[in-house]
């Protein structure tokens, strides 16, 4: 992939609540409209180095979707959108080849050559981080205000491929 808009579903599905972003990677890509042109939808699931390597192939416009802490407001359920930037990250984390842990993906893109394309993360505070499959009833219930907040971002931020 070259330029474009990524969007990134991360997180460990046996893990309740870590599956959000996978979970609307598949709505996303179930839509019966495609997406914008040179958008890209991938569920990444626990696949970091897969992640770190796309974005080093070159893309415009990230949107990660994950969970992501409460701000001290925020009920499991609630999505919160944020920006990244450069400041944001340490680029001394450690990137886990068998793991994903997003900040340490887009922190070590610098060292292996790339560097951090515009970043989005809508993200879902979750209720329920323990082992087992199937998302809580509020962080399901997230899923579509999720899809609607990744269409507001790619409406802003899409663009064609290269």
């Amino acid at each position: 992939m070259t330029g474009g808009v990524l969007v990134a579903g991360v997180g460990n599905m046996f893990l309740h609540d870590d599956g959000f972003g996978p979970e609307v990677a598949r709505h996303l890509a179930a839509l019966p409209q495609p997406l914008t042109p040179g958008v890209r939808v991938v569920d990444y699931g626990i696949r970091g180095m897969h992640l770190a390597y796309d974005l080093l192939a070159g893309v415009d416009t990230l949107v990660l979707v994950d969970t992501v802490p409460a701000d001290g407001n925020s009920a499991p359920g609630s999505i919160r959108v944020l920006q990244v930037s450069e400041a944001d990250l340490d680029g001394r984390a450690v990137l886990d080849p068998h793991g994903m842990d997003p900040a340490a993906v887009l922190g070590r893109l610098r060292s292996m050559g790339g560097s951090l394309p515009a970043t989005y993360v809508v993200g879902c505070v979750p209720a329920d981080l323990s082992e087992g499959i199937g998302l809580s009833a509020a962080v399901a219930a997230a899923v579509p205000q999720a899809v609607d907040a990744v269409g507001s971002l790619l409406g802003r931020h899409s663009s064609t491929p290269s």
